[in-house]
């Protein structure tokens, strides 16, 4: 017997888009007082693993809404158009079509929630995705190390921007947060949000390279203030990327700064996400901590490449009591 999912529409909730974060001025007084208590934040995150998890059709449910969320990523030194038009299908069918019918979810048009590339590439994304509403994201600003000046970094968005890029990942110049320059931060990243126009601008921190929780607090005030659609952990690039404690650290934030403006800023963790069960603990802590409402693509996403492979397994999984082979499901 088929397994099929009942309510679909709750899997992937309509939503009208979420208005722009027109941030705040710059001012200490949002976050002199933060200090982080890594020792708690740890022991928070640790209950998540265990016994707060979903099982049966509720995970296959919770799946395909990660699915719909995932900024399906390709930024490979090797990359060529090829490789972008093949993302581009696999964002266009995420979800084997045999595993959707058996799901019962064939009616959901589900595709991942945008795709990621260098800025070189958007036109060959551009070319692919023409047909869909799927977001084409753009990494600027001197990805990943951000070292380069400001007037290349604001000359590199516009470009993205004009190229078709309806997205724009910035990094920032993290030697500011190392020295606690508060007000050049802002200034860089006002500026950048600026250049971004109509593109939703996502403000990656590198949290692998900022060693204290409190700078990784302060910093997403900073990005919050200063505009930021999003906030983002890691370029993917970094030897630490994405992880459950600094995430908890920069949603709380967002917590904050929603409870202070009314104004609901994304959150993307990136890097390091590569199984289905690393993706059900980051939405239940969003859940947790931010409400249901988090729970859509305008507000919050995974960069990843492979985890929609493992996604298909699990629910192949789900549907046989079998585990298939990674290559039967491909990226691209």
């Amino acid at each position: 017997m088929e397994k099929t999912l009942e309510k679909k529409s709750e899997i992937l909730p309509a939503s009208a888009g979420e208005a722009r974060n027109e941030g705040l001025a710059f001012n200490t007084k949002y976050f002199d007082s933060i200090s982080i208590n890594r020792s708690a934040v740890e022991r928070r995150v640790a209950t998540l693993g265990g016994r707060r998890t979903v099982k049966k059709e509720y995970q296959a449910a919770w799946l395909l809404k990660a699915v719909s969320m995932i900024d399906l990523t390709t930024l490979a030194g090797d990359d060529t158009r090829g490789n972008v038009l093949r993302l581009c299908e696999k964002a266009k069918n995420p979800v084997r079509v045999d595993l959707l019918e058996k799901l019962g979810a064939q009616d959901l048009n589900l595709t991942t929630g945008a795709v990621c590339v260098y800025h070189n590439l958007i036109p060959y994304a551009k070319e692919a995705l023409k047909k869909t509403s799927i977001p084409i994201a753009a990494v600027s600003t001197g990805f990943p190390a951000g070292k380069i000046s400001l007037e290349d970094k604001i000359s590199e968005i516009k470009k993205s921007v004009a190229a078709g890029a309806t997205e724009i990942d910035i990094v920032i110049s993290r030697d500011l947060v190392l020295e606690s320059k508060w007000k050049e931060l802002y200034d860089e990243i006002k500026l950048c949000r600026a250049a971004c126009g109509d593109a939703h601008m996502k403000t990656i921190l590198a949290t692998g390279e900022i060693p204290m929780y409190t700078k990784v607090a302060k910093a997403s005030w900073i990005a919050m203030m200063a505009g930021s659609d999003f906030i983002k952990t890691s370029t993917g690039k970094e030897s630490v990327n994405a992880t459950l404690p600094v995430s908890l650290v920069m949603i709380r934030c967002i917590r904050d700064y929603y409870e202070l403006t009314g104004v609901k800023v994304g959150y993307k963790p990136a890097g390091g996400i590569q199984k289905a069960k690393q993706a059900l603990d980051y939405l239940i802590l969003i859940k947790e901590e931010l409400g249901t409402e988090w729970l859509t693509p305008e507000l919050f996403r995974f960069g990843a490449s492979s985890l929609l492979g493992d996604i298909e397994r699990q629910l192949e999984h789900y549907i046989t009591g079998r585990y298939s082979a990674g290559f039967r499901h491909p990226m691209a």
